[in-house]
């Protein structure tokens, strides 16, 4: 049995949490945009996409 180190166990923490900072501030930009735009279902969904890719890139340079 493999145990993880407490930093590696708070490394790994971060980056979820990372992630899902990235989700929230995507889907609020998709939001904002789609009521602006007037078709929130597609810009909730595109900022949801963006939002996964601000959180994998915040995971990976923090």
């Amino acid at each position: 049995m493999e145990h993880k180190s407490n930093k590696e166990q708070q490394s790994e923490r971060d980056r979820h949490n990372y992630m899902g900072v990235g989700i929230a501030i995507g889907v609020g930009l998709g939001a904002a945009i789609g009521v602006a735009l007037g078709n929130v279902p597609v810009w909730t969904a595109v900022g949801a996409a963006i939002g996964v890719a601000i959180g994998a890139v915040f995971a990976h340079f923090m």
